[in-house]
């Protein structure tokens, strides 16, 4: 590891990925939003493989779940989006589709969240905006997080470069993140590949980094 300054700049996977400094962060795999996309199952199958290494390698761990507000709360902002993604030019047809306690709110079951996890809601797009999340990582003296999930063209990007922004490494699970766009999706990663701040990497060298780091703890 580089060291300046008195400063540890983590450049590698395994150094990144150490379970003391790096959280997980499962964007929005919820049923409903699942559902819009073509290969629910592979992609879930592919999060559950890297939340499984995450939890035997004691990592932190963090669910994000898209929030619908009534629509008598919503604002312009929110029926603006609702729109655009229902195809209506209409308020008055817009249909709030991850209402809480709605069957497409919840996660997906085969990743049910531990008691020891953390589960939070949002409105917005990226996972730190709004809510608890930045405040946790820090308090856990957190500075990287694994981010898996759906959608990479949606939320994914925006939550890598938010999270850039405030000064953690992103490290993206490239064929753990599922899109309703591929070619907008492959956009995604080029540009955060591009930038720079975003450590991209597949399902299988994560997992392996993490069993490396389970069995050094042992």
């Amino acid at each position: 590891m580089k060291t300046v300054l008195g400063l540890r700049v983590s450049q590698t996977l395994e150094e990144v990925c150490d379970p003391r400094q790096v959280a997980l962060l499962v964007y929005d795999m919820q049923v409903g939003i699942l559902n819009q996309i073509k290969n629910p199952e592979q992609i879930t199958q592919q999060v559950l493989k890297v939340l499984s290494a995450s939890r035997d390698a004691a990592v932190r761990v963090f669910f994000s779940r898209h929030l619908s507000l009534p629509k008598e709360l919503m604002g312009m902002s929110q029926y603006r989006m609702a729109m655009a993604w229902q195809h209506t030019d209409s308020p008055e047809q817009v249909d709030p589709w991850f209402l809480r306690d709605t069957p497409g709110f919840q996660i997906a079951p085969e990743l049910n969240p531990l008691p020891s996890e953390g589960v939070f809601d949002k409105l917005t797009m990226s996972a730190f905006e709004g809510t608890w999340l930045d405040f946790a990582l820090r308090d856990c003296g957190i500075n990287a997080f694994i981010i898996v999930g759906i959608a990479t063209e949606i939320g994914i990007e925006p939550t890598a470069r938010h999270g850039a922004d405030l000064g953690y490494i992103p490290v993206l699970v490239t064929d753990a993140c599922g899109a309703g766009n591929e070619e907008a999706a492959k956009r995604s990663i080029e540009n955060l590949k591009f930038a720079g701040d975003t450590i991209l990497a597949n399902t299988e060298e994560i997992c392996a980094v993490l069993r490396q780091h389970v069995m050094e703890r042992s």
